[in-house]
Order: C-alpha cells, then sequence, then structure tokens
C-alpha cells in the first residue's frame, strides 16, 4: 500500500474515489497492480462508499462534499 501511494501524486485514501469513478473497480485495481480483492479492502478500509448510478439521456447528477 505505500509503495503504491508513493507513485501518487496524493494520498491513497483521496486518490481511489477518483481512480474508481473514472477507471471502475477492475480498471483501478489494474492501474495500481493490485487486485479487486484488495482494492475492495482499502475502500472498506478507508470507508469510501461506491454507488452505481444509472441516468436516461437529459438528466445529470451533482456531487455535493460536506465540510
Amino acid at each position: 500500500m505505500i509503495k503504491i501511494e508513493e507513485g501518487l501524486s496524493k494520498p491513497l485514501e483521496e486518490a481511489l474515489p477518483e481512480l474508481v469513478t473514472n477507471l471502475g473497480l477492475t480498471g483501478a485495481a489494474n492501474e495500481l497492480g493490485v487486485g479487486k480483492a484488495t482494492l475492495n479492502y482499502w475502500l472498506l478500509k478507508f470507508g469510501i462508499s461506491v454507488r452505481r448510478v444509472a441516468l436516461k439521456p437529459g438528466e445529470s447528477l451533482k456531487i455535493n462534499t460536506i465540510q
């Protein structure tokens, strides 16, 4: 985990949501060079939830962060 984090420009807990959103679970795991089980464990460990949303044409989704 530390070795992979060293290659990223930000902490793993900040990089994972972006990677999974852009690449999906399989793509993110491949990009990081780990298995999907490892990636899912890290997501669980950092409390990162993954949601799948289907939108019809013309719909959009807005994500707000709570601070």
